[in-house]
């Protein structure tokens, strides 16, 4: 047997007996855990710092970087998280129904853990702490493989998590780091179905497609986000450019940051001077369109490609379309999202609710930042990821994302005639 086929096997084992968790039990696991990260800033800061040099060493852009980076209030944050987790309601063991059949019979539905969670990410220690949070509480035992950018951050992480666990005498494979980074590891976890109820990845486009086309166990897509802000003819200027610059500065490396602009053409000549001018200091650079290019100063925009439209760039870039109608907006946004996070400033209000109704994503919004769709911002502590995909979940998955049902029934002697 394979160290990763071991480490799933135990999991399952393991998966039996955190079902029994009561909430109390798992509650003081997560307070401890979010005491103990804080008590330990120094360790984790000097792991993360390895991990940050090696990055540096091999050229990682900027914004990755900024992913990989851990500080103190960033490591709180990490703490913070836990502690929400713990004073959210614990959804495991509710019954969702219970209706009387004309036979007597009493059928209804008990919300119960999916089991054994997979996550695969890249350079992002944090999630290491969100993703065991969220999983705990919902009675679920997580298989992290983390890349090897971040592997020392991510072990200083779980070592905390295995201490706490083994201070209350639970199994410490409640949460498993896989510390192999091969690719080969990788593609053995994919196919460990016969353990792994769920799999998600966290990551690129890259590493997304990988897993979608290469695993055995059912996975939920998250990540990639084309987010678009369309600037109505109706929009308040200052409040577009407010959250034009949050949505795409405040961090670029992130999912839900900005990637693409579409404003309407009668407003266009006003508004995209005023927008290169707020956005000056942050040297953002524009792929615009033959019917935009020309409100920008010579040599701040180049022509945008087809290729554009459609680019998540993590980096200080925007593509730039400009429309002639609410419709035409929509359709642009609808061929090129990402099912993520998508925008409308206005001040009409049936146009914002059209806007509402007919975007295709996760997450639509009028007059505010992309940069809300987020776990915490939710209110729902963390996130293990945000589904851009339907099924079975859509957008930030807090609790309720991470769980299934069993029907539970009643009889009094019934049998089938």
């Amino acid at each position: 047997m394979s160290k990763v086929d071991e480490i799933c096997e135990k999991a399952k084992e393991a998966s039996y007996e955190l079902a029994t968790l009561s909430t109390d039990t798992k509650n003081k696991v997560l307070l401890s855990c979010a005491r103990v990260l804080s008590e330990n800033k120094d360790g984790i800061l000097a792991a993360n710092a390895v991990d940050m040099e090696n990055a540096r060493m091999k050229g990682m852009s900027e914004s990755l970087l900024d992913r990989l980076c851990l500080t103190e209030d960033r490591i709180e944050g990490m703490a913070d998280g836990l502690r929400q987790i713990a004073a959210l309601d614990d959804p495991i063991g509710e019954i969702i129904s219970m209706k009387k059949r004309p036979n007597g019979l009493m059928i209804g539905q008990k919300r119960v853990p999916l089991g054994v969670i997979g996550v695969i990410y890249e350079a992002r220690p944090n999630v290491t702490s969100d993703v065991f949070g969220l999983c705990f509480k919902t009675s679920n035992v997580v298989i992290l493989k983390g890349g090897s950018d971040a592997i020392t951050s991510n072990k200083a992480i779980v070592d905390i998590f295995h201490e706490v666990l083994a201070h209350m005498n639970l199994p410490e494979a409640f949460v498993t780091l896989i510390e192999d980074t091969t690719r080969e590891s990788t593609e053995e976890f994919m196919k460990e179905d016969k353990y792994v109820d769920l799999l998600i990845p966290r990551g690129g486009k890259g590493l997304i497609s990988n897993v979608t086309k290469n695993s055995t166990i059912p996975v939920i897509e998250t990540g990639t986000g084309n987010c678009h802000v369309y600037v109505d003819k109706y929009a308040n200027f200052d409040m577009a450019l407010d959250i034009i610059e949050n949505a795409k500065t405040q961090r670029i490396g992130v999912c839900n940051a900005m990637e693409s602009l579409v404003v309407h053409k009668d407003i266009k000549d006003e508004f995209l001077p005023l927008l290169e001018k707020r956005l000056k200091s942050k040297n953002v650079a524009y792929h615009a369109d033959a019917d935009s290019i020309g409100d920008f100063t010579e040599g701040d925009a180049v022509p945008a490609t087809e290729e554009d439209f459609g680019t998540e760039y993590l980096d200080l870039i925007m593509s730039v379309k400009t429309v002639s109608s609410l419709d035409e907006a929509i359709r642009h946004i609808n061929k090129y999202n990402t099912g993520h996070s998508e925008v409308i400033v206005t001040d009409n209000y049936e146009n914002a609710m059209e806007f509402l109704n007919r975007i295709d994503t996760a997450a639509v919004y009028v007059n505010a930042s992309s940069r809300f769709t987020d776990g915490g911002e939710f209110g729902f502590g963390a996130e293990i990821g945000i589904s851009t995909q339907k099924l079975h979940a859509r957008g930030p998955m807090g609790l309720l994302a991470l769980t299934s049902y069993k029907y539970i029934i009643f009889g009094n002697g019934q049998v089938r005639q």
